[in-house]
């Protein structure tokens, strides 16, 4: 499967993991999502990254939740799995686990916490890519790792490790992903990790978005990254108004809470969390059905 041509563009869903009121994963959710996705068109599914709330996962869940997404996509779309650590062993560890149920790419977070320098850093990538046979995408968020992996250094590690094929940049800064653009080896792939922001960086070249609105919109968003892909730019600019105020809620509170909590107002999931993740507030409910009833969802 040629990773850059067939997954790594357009919009790849960042699925949440559906949960029973007590706490367990809730399969039959789960498939009613995945086969909601694939009708949709996406281009792919990320399991188990920070939409999937997969710090809460123990690894046999975690396992579970990777091969019953790649059997129910059943070819039909790429499945591919977020891995990331700040342990490089453990970051090994969770690829080879997912490697063995099916998926067929990884997602890795920059290593949080203890902040690695840039020679930290590529050497980190290049043990994940040595270890595991699989193509890596970075995940460069620094509101979550609290350290931002700079375009230069993006760059060589696109550079010295060639199993690094991407990035999810989600700096939620314009100027990064020009300058990964701008001087990246040929073939590398910088796509959105911030829905809001995706329009704008296609229009320097990012292929698309790893996303989050995907999962109340498939259909829309899709279609949103196909018409940038083409050039339509009227086209994607107007799905870009109707559904930026979407984008813009769903990060209300920490991401998935609001997504999930719109998943269950549209009758797919329960409203369920794990700890520390507790439910939206009262108030901010009371815009998500807003808004969710303005795109005629609920």
């Amino acid at each position: 499967m040629d990773m850059t041509k067939i997954i790594l563009q357009g919009a790849l869903t960042a699925i949440v993991t559906p949960f029973t009121k007590s706490g367990a994963v809730d399969f039959p959710a789960f498939r009613r999502l995945l086969k909601r996705q694939v009708a949709g068109g996406v281009s792919g599914i990320v399991v188990c990254g920070s939409t999937g709330e997969a710090v809460t996962l123990n690894d046999k869940e975690y396992a579970e939740v990777i091969q019953f997404a790649v059997k129910e996509v059943a070819g039909k779309i790429p499945v591919i799995a977020g891995a990331g650590s700040n342990n490089t062993a453990r970051a090994i560890e969770l690829s080879k686990i997912a490697r063995a149920q099916g998926a067929v790419g990884l997602l890795h977070v920059s290593p949080f916490y203890n902040k690695p320098t840039p020679n930290g850093l590529v050497a980190h990538y290049k043990a994940i890519a040595d270890a595991v046979p699989l193509p890596v995408i970075l995940y460069n968020v620094p509101s979550r790792t609290g350290s931002n992996v700079l375009p230069a250094t993006v760059v060589r590690i696109a550079r010295e490790v060639p199993g690094v094929i991407a990035i999810k940049e989600a700096a939620g800064k314009i100027d990064q992903f020009r300058d990964i653009i701008k001087d990246a080896p040929k073939g590398f792939v910088v796509l959105s990790g911030d829905d809001a922001i995706t329009l704008e960086a296609m229009r320097l070249g990012a292929r698309g978005c790893i996303s989050v609105v995907a999962n109340e919109v498939p259909k829309e968003f899709t279609e949103l990254c196909q018409e940038a892909l083409a050039g339509n730019w009227k086209r994607a600019e107007e799905l870009h108004r109707r559904l930026l105020p979407l984008m813009d809620i769903n990060f209300i509170e920490s991401n998935p809470i609001p997504v999930k909590t719109a998943l269950s107002m549209m009758g797919l999931i329960q409203e369920s969390f794990r700890l520390p993740l507790v439910a939206l507030e009262p108030q901010n409910k009371a815009k998500l059905k807003k808004c969710l009833q303005g795109l005629g969802l609920i």
